[in-house]
């Protein structure tokens, strides 16, 4: 679908997206934080931390912080620093 072939309405709803991706991955990492706590396998937390990478990017964290939570791996750690980002936001 090309760009023009969305309504105004539509539109709206996609612009109103991008201008709030910050929070909305902001949340996204909040539910992040979570799912690990509560992960039961390696397998199932190793997905998480990749979606977690991901939602950094979004939020456009400063990548030696996010080489250094990948690094450490600790929810602890992550959860501080989405805290402070949250703040910010």
């Amino acid at each position: 679908m090309a760009s023009g072939d969305y309504s105004k309405f539509q539109q709206k709803v996609i612009n109103n997206y991008y201008q709030n991706i910050d929070a909305i991955s902001i949340q996204r990492l909040q539910e992040l934080i979570t799912e690990l706590y509560l992960a039961e396998t390696e397998k199932k937390a190793e997905q998480l931390w990749q979606r977690v990478h991901k939602a950094m990017l979004n939020v456009k964290v400063h990548p030696d912080i996010i080489n250094h939570i990948m690094t450490r791996r600790d929810v602890q750690v992550l959860a501080r620093n989405v805290e402070q980002w949250q703040k910010k936001k």
